[in-house]
């Protein structure tokens, strides 16, 4: 009898894990202007904690900034993965909260949108999976 409880437990558990909905992956690139590289990087190594809180009550995980020189300009590029169930509200909600808006009164000033992001309002440049291995 122990042994078909144990078995339905552990059938109970891998279906869960086999429904279980991929992350959205997410990934974006902008420029970083020259005289603000210092302060970037600053920020980025002292990131504040309630920005931090912020993003992970928006279902994000496994965020990462990489930045790179190319023909001496500096790009950042951006990823995530998001593991929530409505991106748009979970991205207004980080938009309206005043220590999230403040930090990006920090680095968006260092930070040089794309000819496309740029027409759009924008400072980060969508990209376009192009390859996943899971």
């Amino acid at each position: 009898m122990k042994t078909s409880l144990q078995i339905l437990l552990l059938a109970v558990l891998l279906t869960g894990c086999a429904t279980q909905t991929p992350p959205k992956r997410c990934a974006w690139i902008t420029g970083l202007k020259p005289e603000k590289i210092a302060r970037y990087e600053y920020l980025h190594s002292h990131p504040w904690p309630s920005v931090n809180k912020m993003i992970k009550e928006c279902h994000i995980q496994n965020y990462s900034i990489f930045a790179k020189k190319i023909q001496g300009r500096t790009y950042l590029f951006s990823y995530l993965e998001y593991t929530g169930t409505n991106f748009d509200a979970d991205m207004k909600k980080m938009a309206a909260d005043s220590e999230t808006r403040r930090w990006w009164k920090e680095t968006d000033p260092c930070q040089a949108p794309l000819p496309d992001a740029a027409a759009k309002g924008k400072i980060w440049s969508d990209l376009d999976p192009v390859f996943y291995l899971k």
